[in-house]
C-alpha cells in the first residue's frame, strides 16, 4: 500500500460573542489505512507532528497511538503465555511480576509508562530487596517492553538508561573438610551418601534428587548428570532436563563416593521409579522440607552457625579440585558452567597467588645465563 503524506487542516469553530476558535489538525492514514488525525492550538505544532508521522511511516516505525492503551499487566501475561520458558523460569517470571512488579506498574498503560516512573519504582524495590533480585525483575520488566517495542505498542522502552543498585560481590568462602565431615556425622543414615555425593561431585541439588540408579555407572566409576527434579507449586515432581546445555555431564566418581553409594542402595532399594534419593515413604525429596528436615537439623547438630545451603557443598567440591591443582576448565567441566568466566568469577581468589610462580618461572629460565650487574661502589673499591 502507497504512503499518503500527512496533511495539516485549519480548522475555525465560531464561538457567539466570543472569537472564533482556531485549531490545526494533522491527518495521515497509518499503515492499515485507517485515518487518524490530531488537532493542536499552533501550526507549527501540527506541521512538526506530521512530519514526524510521515518520517515514522516512511521508515517502518509508525506506532498506532491507540496501541499503547493495553495495561502492563494485560501485554506482560500475553508475554508470558507465548515464552518458550522452561517450566520452573515460567513459575520464578509469574511470582516475580505478580509481586514486584504489578502492584507498581500493572495498572499504568503502556504508553504512559516513563524512564523517570520506572527509576522511582526500582528504588522503591531497592529498600526492600536485595540488589540481585531487584535486577532480576527490572530484566524481567526490559524484556516485556522490549517485545511492545517490536511489537509495535510503544516507541521506545522505559527501561532503557534504568540505574540499577550496585551488586556487591559476595566472596565465596566454602566449607573447610572438617565441617563437612561433621556434617556427615550429623546427618540420618538415609541422606549421608546423598552428602556425599554432593560433597564428592559438586553435583547441584535438583540433579541430587533426580539421580536415577541407572545414571551411576559403578564398573567405570562415574556418573551422568542429563536430568534433574523439578518441583513446581501444586505439581508433582518430574525430571526435567539441567540447568544449561553445559550441565550435562560425566563426573568421575571417587572411591568414598562409590562406596558410599554401593551402601546406601544396599539399605535403602530403589523403588519402581528408579530414583536413588528418596524420602521415609519412598517419594521423591521436596527441597523445602529437605531444607527443614535434614539440612538445618544437621549443621545445627554439627554446630556450624554460619548461614549456609546446601549449595556450599558444590563449593566445598570446587574449592578441593582447585587446591589439588585442576585447571579451570576442568573445574568448568565438573560443575557444569556454561563458561570459563563464570568458574573465575566465582573462584578465582581461591586459586593459589600466581606472583611467586611467574618470579621462580624468569629466574629459573635464566640461571646462569645472565652476568651479574657491575657494582660501582664495588669497581671503586678495587
Amino acid at each position: 500500500m502507497a504512503i499518503v503524506m500527512a496533511s495539516v487542516y485549519k480548522r475555525v469553530r465560531p464561538r457567539i460573542g466570543k472569537a472564533d476558535l482556531v485549531t490545526w489538525e494533522a491527518r495521515w492514514r497509518d499503515e492499515r489505512g485507517v485515518q487518524r488525525k490530531k488537532s493542536f492550538a499552533r501550526k507549527v505544532d501540527a506541521d512538526r507532528h506530521a512530519t514526524t508521522v510521515d518520517h515514522q511511516l516512511l521508515s517502518g516505525t509508525y506506532v498506532d497511538p491507540k496501541a499503547g492503551k493495553v495495561t502492563f499487566r494485560e501485554y506482560a501475561e500475553e508475554w508470558r503465555a507465548s515464552q518458550v520458558h522452561r517450566p520452573t523460569t515460567a513459575a520464578h517470571h509469574e511470582t516475580m511480576l505478580r509481586l514486584h512488579a504489578y502492584p507498581h506498574l500493572g495498572h499504568r498503560p503502556l504508553a504512559d509508562v516513563r524512564p523517570s516512573e520506572v527509576q522511582a519504582w526500582i528504588k522503591r524495590l531497592t529498600g526492600a530487596l536485595a540488589p540481585s533480585t531487584v535486577g532480576v525483575v527490572h530484566r524481567i520488566v526490559a524484556g516485556i517492553f522490549k517485545s511492545a517495542v517490536r511489537d509495535r505498542r510503544v516507541t521506545s522502552s522505559p527501561c532503557e538508561g534504568t540505574r540499577l543498585p550496585k551488586r556487591q560481590p559476595k566472596r565465596v568462602d566454602p566449607m573447610d573438610t572438617e565441617m563437612v565431615a561433621g556434617l556427615l556425622a550429623a546427618v540420618p543414615d538415609r541422606y549421608r551418601a546423598l552428602f556425599v555425593l554432593a560433597a564428592g561431585t559438586g553435583m547441584r541439588q535438583g540433579e541430587i534428587l533426580g539421580l536415577t540408579v541407572d545414571r551411576v555407572d559403578f564398573l567405570r566409576r562415574q556418573v551422568t548428570v542429563d536430568r534433574q527434579l523439578v518441583l513446581l507449586p501444586g505439581a508433582a515432581p518430574y525430571l526435567s532436563p539441567p540447568k544449561t546445555a553445559a550441565s550435562h555431564r560425566v563426573i568421575p566418581l571417587p572411591q568414598l563416593v562409590l562406596d558410599a553409594l554401593a551402601a546406601h542402595l544396599a539399605a535403602f532399594p530403589v523403588g519402581p521409579d528408579g530414583f536413588v534419593f528418596t524420602g521415609d515413604t519412598g517419594q521423591p525429596i521436596r527441597r523445602t522440607a529437605f531444607s527443614a528436615r535434614i539440612w538445618q537439623p544437621a549443621m545445627r547438630q554439627a554446630g556450624i552457625t554460619r548461614d549456609e545451603t546446601f549449595h556450599g557443598l558444590r563449593h566445598h567440591y570446587a574449592s578441593l579440585l582447585i587446591r589439588h591443582g585442576e585447571s579451570v576448565k576442568t573445574v568448568q567441566a565438573r560443575l557444569g558452567h556454561a563458561s570459563a568466566s563464570e568458574t573465575l568469577d566465582t573462584y578465582s581468589h581461591l586459586w593459589p597467588d600466581s606472583d611467586d610462580r611467574t618470579r621462580e618461572a624468569v629466574d629459573m629460565a635464566w640461571q646462569g645465563a645472565l652476568v651479574p650487574p657491575v657494582c660501582p661502589q664495588r669497581v671503586a673499591a678495587e
